[in-house]
């Protein structure tokens, strides 16, 4: 039975890592292979006890897919009112190496408040408008993606595999907030510094878009109110969390329902059409639901490979391979740039229980940076990365020509300032 268990598991990893090669939909490769593993294990255990676990494990599962849905909506509904134009109409400089600090740096901070799939979005669609030349964008684009994934890495909202620890309770807000924010910062400091002195000259922006910025120069009260109490609410979250200690689906479907709120009574007198293209119904229907399937279904087979003792074995075999667990967690995230970083967090989340790492220990801290920044290697290594390739038709052999150096440097000199930082912080 186990044997078949990780056939079929390795073999829908395969068609995950190789989407773009085979053709075929990661979201229906994870679903299919999340319940082929679950049917094999009923098949070959006591029925009962396999129906209790799989119950247990949808409960586990259903409060991270909540979270992702609910904030998936707000980031929807505030682009739906285009929020996000208050940040294209801030950035006014012409120069390019200007431009690439301001652009990396608030990816990297909005990432921490939205994710970094629909940071890159934002800030792709941003970069198209600014700049002219394919050949300089295409290193703008490159250096989003190192931006938004370390951006994600220290916010518990800010990434699916840091929240999904936070969730499971192996960090805390202020923890993985305080710990991780100058490692963070570094992965991206450090390439940034370098890609700086690659970018000469000043932005040519494209003339439509000087026209467009001349014609339409005032924002609405209407795009400003629902950008910053989206914003808002994403940022209670983690508050709502820490003062109720329900878990933080709930904070993100109660800040949710309060914007539902916000935009009925703003939309109250406008006619039926208008407000129906700005209304949260709307925003559910264009809302990313392949991924939230992905999830699920990505989350059930890793969730049998710990059910039936897979993980911990091999959390046993790499323990005894590597004596440390830097070692361990550095290589985990360069397999999560080849392997989808939400696999591989949820599976060394089975392979170690807290019982072996209590809550806020330096490994699930570091395992959320390396999961998170990891993805920056390959550009098909994060879900940014691929956002980034669909928008801007960057090829897998450019990235690696001349981004994935600048990732790998970035990714260990953020692992070297985490392990600098614990030795003299001295953190558990």
């Amino acid at each position: 039975m186990n044997i078949l268990i990780i056939v079929i598991f390795c073999i829908g990893y395969l068609f995950i890592a190789f989407e773009h090669t085979v053709k075929i939909n990661k979201t229906a490769t994870a679903l299919v292979t999340g319940v082929l593993c679950w049917t094999v294990y009923i098949l070959n255990a006591d029925a009962p006890t396999v129906t209790h676990q799989l119950l247990e494990q949808l409960g586990e599962i259903s409060g991270i897919l909540f979270f992702l849905m609910g904030a998936m909506t707000i980031v929807e509904l505030i682009d739906s009112h285009d929020g996000f134009e208050i940040i294209n109409r801030a950035i006014t400089t012409d120069s390019r190496k200007t431009l690439l600090w301001i652009i990396c740096l608030l990816t990297f901070f909005l990432s921490a408040v939205l994710d970094n799939l629909t940071t890159t979005i934002v800030m792709v669609t941003l970069c198209i408008k600014l700049v002219r030349y394919s050949s300089y964008r295409m290193l703008f684009v490159g250096m989003i993606i190192i931006a938004a994934n370390a951006g994600g890495a220290w916010s518990p909202i800010g990434d699916v595999t840091t929240t999904m620890l936070w969730i499971g309770g192996q960090i805390s807000t202020t923890v993985i907030v305080r710990n991780l924010f100058v490692p963070s910062l570094m992965s991206l400091f450090v390439p940034l510094l370098i890609a700086t002195f690659l970018m000469k000259g000043e932005v040519q922006t494209k003339e439509e878009n000087k026209t467009k910025s001349h014609a339409n120069t005032k924002l609405t009260n209407e795009q400003q109110l629902i950008f910053f109490s989206g914003i808002s609410a994403l940022l209670f979250v983690p508050i709502f969390k820490t003062i109720t200690h329900l878990p933080p689906f709930m904070g993100m479907l109660l800040g949710l329902g309060f914007l539902w709120i916000l935009t009925e009574l703003v939309h109250r007198n406008k006619n039926e059409e208008e407000k129906q293209k700005l209304s949260v119904i709307r925003a559910l229907e264009r809302m990313d639901v392949p991924s939230v399937l992905f999830f699920l279904g990505i989350l059930l087979a890793v969730g049998v490979l710990q059910h039936t003792g897979q993980l911990t074995q091999l959390a046993k075999a790499l323990t005894s391979t590597f004596d440390s667990e830097k070692i361990i967690l550095t290589i985990i995230g360069i397999f999560s740039a080849i392997i989808d970083n939400v696999p591989i967090a949820a599976a060394t989340m089975a392979m170690y229980p807290l019982d072996t790492y209590p809550m806020d220990h330096s490994f699930w801290q570091l395992l959320a940076f390396c999961a998170g920044t990891g993805g920056s290697l390959l550009i098909i290594g994060s879900a940014a990365g691929v956002a980034a390739m669909g928008i801007e038709k960057i090829t897998f052999g450019w990235y690696l020509k001349n981004i994935s150096w600048l990732a790998l440097i970035g990714y260990l000199a953020g692992i070297a300032t985490f392990i600098l930082q614990e030795r003299l912080s001295f953190t558990p």
